[in-house]
């Protein structure tokens, strides 16, 4: 399909007709789903350009959903928003850590809902058009697979685990506050919260060790040399 396709999922119909009405004026295809198992399902037939994922939802929440598509290789690089009436802090950081790419909370204009979408897709587009594979220490970091390879492991980090990685590994020796990690790898139009950055990093550090990135006490952090 020439035309970016978007897989919208929510149980309200009423929304649901809204929204494809107003993306199919820009141009884009629209697949619908009401629940989080029809919804996972059109992902893995269809592959969309990019999700537009309820909550709370009947089924399977889209919390669920988000991991599912994240543990799925044919699904984890699909760009995920969250769409929600839940606007507590605690929901959006479990939302954001599940690796989507954006929080929007219910109500927002549709003139704000179409940006927040097109700057998602416009940094997924920068970032595909990149075909680099970085050795950094003993790490093979493979963003054209995002995969990060160390002897015979494979690592599959979430999505914003392995740019957040992928960051820092490629300006080894530079130290990047918080606020550049967050406009860098989350978007400059994007509100989430500075622990979202300390978060990720802890993840990484389970999963990679914690002689990769350092932290720089009152700065943030950087990719030891």
């Amino acid at each position: 399909m020439s035309k970016q396709t978007i897989l919208v999922v929510d149980d309200e119909q009423d929304l649901l007709d809204l929204i494809e009405y107003n993306l199919k004026k820009e141009g884009y295809n629209v697949l619908k789903a009401e629940n989080g198992v029809q919804g996972l399902e059109m992902a893995k037939e269809h592959s969309p350009n990019l999700v537009l994922l309820d909550i709370m939802m009947p089924k399977m929440d889209g919390i669920q959903v988000c991991e599912k598509m994240r543990s799925n290789p044919d699904l984890k690089s699909i760009p995920v928003i969250f769409l929600t009436a839940r606007s507590d802090e605690k929901t959006e950081v479990e939302g954001l850590n599940t690796g989507a790419d954006d929080f929007v909370t219910k109500p927002i204009s549709t003139t704000k809902l179409l940006s927040r979408i097109k700057a998602v897709l416009r940094r997924y587009d920068d970032t595909q058009e990149e075909v680099n594979r970085l050795e950094v220490h003993d790490l093979e970091i493979d963003k054209d697979r995002y995969i990060v390879t160390r002897g015979k492991e494979e690592f599959q980090l979430p999505r914003k685990e392995f740019e957040l990685l992928y960051y820092l590994a490629s300006r080894k020796g530079k130290v990047r506050d918080r606020q550049t990690l967050l406009n860098k790898v989350w978007g400059d139009n994007i509100y989430v919260v500075d622990r979202t950055v300390d978060v990720h990093v802890r993840k990484i550090r389970e999963k990679l060790g914690d002689h990769y990135i350092e932290t720089v006490k009152g700065v943030g952090y950087r990719f030891k040399e």
